[in-house]
């Protein structure tokens, strides 16, 4: 059985995001190079799964259908490079709902781990905010914090001391050169 797998946070990790959410296919764009590091990474053996945080959703400002779509165009660039995802597990519900899944709780991973039959401390979790690496850290997972997105925030609230980052996380510049440490 493999046992290498990555999960990915979504938003800031893999497409540009915005303050104002991914609401459409359209406002949806890979950063440069990440689609290739994918197909890097699956290319090796590694099994990729995205945990997001999507609260558009439980806020009203898009539908199902639209993340669905959303997702199906980021799928369609994996798939022209000749790699796919292996799972995509989303947090639709609104902050006040207090779930167990909206990172940094660890539900989503808890449910990764569970359903990929992996154990989550060899699993490298890639992100962009300090929620995802505390979500990932609690989960047993290895943290990785990419600076795109907001992480070059995150890492400047952590200098600041406002956030420490979990412990043993390790800061790469994007998922392309991540992607060629993890692989090497």
């Amino acid at each position: 059985m493999n046992n290498k797998l990555v999960i990915l946070d979504r938003d800031g990790v893999i497409n540009f995001d915005s303050p104002s959410y991914i609401k459409s296919p359209e406002e949806w764009r890979p950063i440069p190079g990440s689609i290739e590091a994918i197909a890097r990474i699956k290319a090796k053996g590694w099994k990729i799964v995205i945990a997001t945080n999507q609260s558009a959703v439980g806020r009203g400002i898009i539908q199902l259908a639209d993340l669905f779509g959303i997702h199906s165009k980021l799928l369609t660039c994996i798939r022209q490079f000749g790699a796919d995802i292996d799972g995509i597990f989303f947090c639709p519900h609104h902050p006040s709902q207090k779930c167990a899944c909206r990172k940094p709780k660890p539900g989503m991973f808890l449910e990764i781990g569970t359903r990929f039959q992996v154990k989550l401390t060899d699993v490298i979790a890639v992100g962009d905010s300090l929620r995802d690496l505390i979500a990932s850290s609690t989960a047993g997972a290895k943290p990785f914090l990419v600076r795109t997105g907001n992480g070059c925030r995150t890492i400047l609230e952590h200098e600041k001391k406002v956030a420490p980052l979990p412990k043993n996380t390790k800061v790469f510049d994007d998922l392309f050169t991540l992607t060629k440490s993890i692989i090497s």
